[in-house]
């Protein structure tokens, strides 16, 4: 079975997250938890990858941090902010156009 490049999937790490955080707000364990889930154990992301994403995340605007203790257990959540929401929309619209072009360079065996 094939696997996916750290290269190939790095620029969707950002996607992948607030698409994860779009319906509500979470933390890095869980997120890392349902990206695993999703896809199936075909992707698995970094510790340190996915708390540079939301570095690299919360720099930009797109999403807010904020600690949350009433389980009992201090963690750090992140939620989208309407900067992120726009920004997940123009990357899922991205998406389609790479997809649209790479498709005219991919042979398949039949």
């Amino acid at each position: 079975m094939a696997e996916i490049s750290s290269d190939v999937i790095r620029g969707y790490n950002d996607t992948i997250i607030l698409y994860l955080l779009k319906d509500a707000p979470s933390y890095g364990y869980e997120i890392q938890k349902q990206i695993r889930e999703i896809s199936e154990e075909k992707y698995i992301i970094k510790e340190t990858t996915l708390y540079s994403a939301f570095t690299r995340l919360e720099k930009a605007g797109f999403v807010q941090s904020f600690i949350d203790d009433s389980s009992g257990k201090k963690r750090t959540y992140y939620q989208i902010t309407e900067s992120g929401a726009m920004h997940y929309k123009a990357k899922c619209e991205e998406w389609d156009l790479t997809k649209d072009v790479i498709e005219h360079f991919i042979e398949r065996e039949e």
